[in-house]
C-alpha cells in the first residue's frame, strides 16, 4: 500500500525538522533537497568551503535511514575506485567481485570536479540507469539511489569542469549560502552546549518507506495546461540569443518531478504554477550553455531564466 499524500507530507516535514538539528537556518534549502529526494533526483551543491554541504548530505542519509558513502574526488582517482571490479582471489584461484562505494543509497561525490573526465564518467550510467556495468555484467544499484555532488566555484586550478552530459543528469543545482549573524551565533551556541563535534540525529524513515513515498508522488495530478507551461518555459530557453544550447527534455522532466514533489510536501495531490516557479533556477541554471561572450558575466543564466518566466504567461486552471 502506498503512502498517502497527507502521511507523506507529515513524514517529510519530520525529516526536515530532524535535519535542522544539525543544519541551522536553511529550512528552504532543506525543503528543496527533500523535494529532490522525493522526486528521485540527483543534486549538485556548488558553494564555498565550510558552508555545510557535506553535513547536509550526511544528515539526510542518517535521518532517512539510508546507506551512505563518501567519495573524495581527486586527480588520481580511477573509475574502478568508484565502481569496484573483479580481483583475483589467489587462494581459490578465481576472480571475485569487489563492489565499490557506488553501491550505496546516498553517494556524496565530494569536490567532483577535481577528478578527471574519465573518472567523472564512471557516474554517468549509475546516475541515469541506476546500474553499473563491470566486465560486461550489469549490476543494479540499491534503491533508492541518490548522488549529492559538491564543487567549489572559486578554485579552478587542478579541476576539470563537468561535461554537459553529466551536468544534465543532476536534477537540481543548489547553493547553500552563508548563514545570517543570528544563525551563525546559534551554530556556535549549539556546538558549545553539546560538547562534541557530531550531532546525534534520529532516524525518521527507511528505504522501504521512501520507495512508498515515490509511488505517492506519482499520484499527484498535473493539469495538461501546466505540462504545456513547463514545455513552453524550457523551449523558450533555447530561443534566447545569449544561449548556445538550451535546456533538454530532461529539464522538462525535472520540472515535472520536482513540482509534484513540492505539492506532496505541502500536502496537496495537485500541482499549482508556484510549484514550478519555485524550481526555476535550480532546474535550469546548470542546463543553459551560454554563448562565449557571456561566459565571464555574472548571473547571466539567472537573468535569462527570470526573463523567460516573466514572458511566458501563467495558465489559469479552472476548478
Amino acid at each position: 500500500m502506498t503512502t498517502e499524500i497527507s502521511q507523506l507530507s507529515i513524514l517529510a516535514q519530520a525529516v526536515i525538522l530532524e535535519v535542522e538539528r544539525a543544519v541551522v537556518g536553511k529550512h528552504r534549502l532543506l525543503e528543496t533537497v527533500m523535494a529532490a529526494v522525493l522526486a528521485g533526483g540527483h543534486i549538485l551543491l556548488e558553494d564555498f568551503p565550510g558552508l555545510g554541504k557535506t553535513l547536509i548530505a550526511r544528515s539526510f542519509a542518517s535521518v532517512l535511514g539510508l546507506d551512505f558513502k563518501r567519495i573524495q574526488f581527486t586527480p588520481d582517482l580511477l573509475p574502478g575506485d568508484i565502481t569496484g571490479g573483479y580481483v583475483l582471489n589467489r587462494t581459490e584461484s578465481r576472480f571475485e567481485l569487489r563492489r565499490g562505494p557506488i553501491f550505496a543509497n546516498i553517494i556524496l561525490a565530494d569536490e567532483i570536479n577535481r577528478a578527471s573526465p574519465k573518472t567523472q564518467s564512471a557516474l554517468l550510467e549509475a546516475m541515469q540507469e541506476r546500474q553499473v556495468t563491470l566486465e560486461g555484467e550489469t549490476l543494479h544499484l540499491p534503491e533508492p539511489f541518490l548522488v549529492m555532488a559538491t564543487q567549489n566555484p572559486i578554485e579552478f586550478e587542478g579541476t576539470f569542469p563537468l561535461p554537459e552530459a553529466q551536468l544534465d543528469r543532476f536534477m537540481l543545482k543548489l547553493s547553500v549560502g552563508y548563514p545570517g549573524l543570528d544563525e551563525e551565533a546559534e551554530i556556535l551556541r549549539r556546538r558549545r552546549e553539546r560538547r562534541q563535534e557530531n550531532v546525534a540525529l534520529r532516524q525518521v524513515t527507511d528505504a522501504g518507506q521512501i520507495l512508498d513515498m515515490y509511488q505517492a508522488v506519482e499520484t499527484v495530478h498535473v493539469h495538461p495546461d501546466l505540462e504545456r507551461y513547463i514545455a513552453t518555459i524550457v523551449h523558450a530557453t533555447r530561443q534566447d540569443r545569449r544561449v548556445a544550447v538550451g535546456a533538454s527534455p530532461r529539464g522538462s522532466l525535472a520540472f515535472l518531478k520536482t513540482a509534484r514533489a513540492c505539492a506532496a510536501l505541502d500536502g496537496r495531490d495537485y500541482v499549482i504554477p508556484d510549484d514550478i516557479k519555485r524550481f526555476a533556477v535550480p532546474v535550469l541554471s546548470h542546463r543553459l550553455i551560454l554563448q562565449p561572450e557571456h561566459w565571464m558575466i555574472h548571473r547571466v543564466a539567472e537573468e535569462i531564466i527570470a526573463q523567460v518566466f516573466a514572458e511566458v504567461p501563467v495558465p489559469v486552471i479552472d476548478d
